[in-house]
C-alpha cells in the first residue's frame, strides 16, 4: 500500500499544505462539478463537500466523469468512487440531495469556499444569493457562459468582490444540444484553479 508521504510527493511546499487543509464545497456534480472535484482532489484538496440528487444517465457521458459501467448510479456516489480510485487520502462529504435554501447551511456550513456547478438558473441565483447572505465574507466561484466550442479567448474570470464568475458571460445552450465536454472541462478547471489559488493566498 503507498503511503500518504509517497502520494504527496513533490508537490508545492507552500500552497500544499494549506490545500490539504482546504474544505470546498462544489454545488453540482454534472460537466462542472465532475471536472471541478477530479482536479481539485488530484491536486490535493483535504475535504470536498459534494451535493447532487442526480443519477448518471447515458447523455451525460459525452462531457461529465462518469462511465458506462455507472450508469443508473447516483453521481455523487459514482463521482466519489472515482475520485478514490486515484486519491484514497482524500475526505468526502456527500450529499445525495437537491440543494434548497432550507438546506443549504447544514450542506455547506462547513465549507471555506463553494463552487457553484449547477444547471438551472433559479438554483444559482438562491445559491449565490444562500451564500452572500450566510458567508459574506468568503468566495464563491460561479460559471456563466460555456455553450459551444473553441473562442478560447471569450472565457474569462469576472471578479465583484467575494463572487467570481467564470465563462464567456454571454453563450447559452440550445435545446436538445448537450454542451461539448473541451469548453465544460476549460471552465470547470478554471473555476477550480481559482479556488486552489485563493486559498494559497490565505483565503
Amino acid at each position: 500500500m503507498i503511503s500518504r508521504e509517497e502520494y504527496f510527493s513533490k508537490r508545492d511546499p507552500i500552497a500544499f499544505p494549506l490545500w490539504q487543509k482546504a474544505t470546498i464545497g462544489i454545488a453540482g456534480a454534472g460537466g462542472l462539478g465532475s471536472n471541478i472535484a477530479l482536479s481539485l482532489a488530484r491536486a490535493g484538496t483535504g475535504t470536498l463537500i459534494i451535493a447532487d440528487y442526480d443519477i448518471v444517465t447515458l447523455e451525460n457521458l459525452n462531457r461529465q466523469q462518469y462511465t458506462l459501467a455507472q450508469i443508473g448510479k447516483l453521481k455523487v456516489e459514482a463521482l466519489a468512487e472515482n475520485i478514490r480510485s486515484f486519491n484514497p487520502f482524500i475526505t468526502l462529504v456527500l450529499h445525495p440531495v437537491k440543494i434548497t435554501s432550507a438546506n443549504f447551511n447544514a450542506i455547506f456550513g462547513n465549507a471555506d469556499l463553494l463552487i457553484e456547478a449547477l444547471d438551472e438558473a433559479e438554483q444559482k441565483e438562491m445559491l449565490i444569493s444562500c451564500w452572500a447572505s450566510n458567508y459574506p465574507n468568503k468566495h464563491l466561484i460561479a460559471a456563466s457562459g460555456l455553450a459551444g466550442f473553441g473562442k478560447n479567448a471569450s472565457i474569462h474570470t469576472e471578479h465583484y468582490g467575494f463572487l467570481h464568475i467564470v465563462g464567456d458571460m454571454k453563450s447559452e445552450l440550445k435545446p436538445e444540444i448537450s454542451p461539448v465536454a473541451t469548453r465544460v472541462a476549460v471552465v470547470a478547471n478554471m473555476q477550480a484553479n481559482l479556488a486552489l489559488e485563493l486559498i494559497a493566498k490565505g483565503i
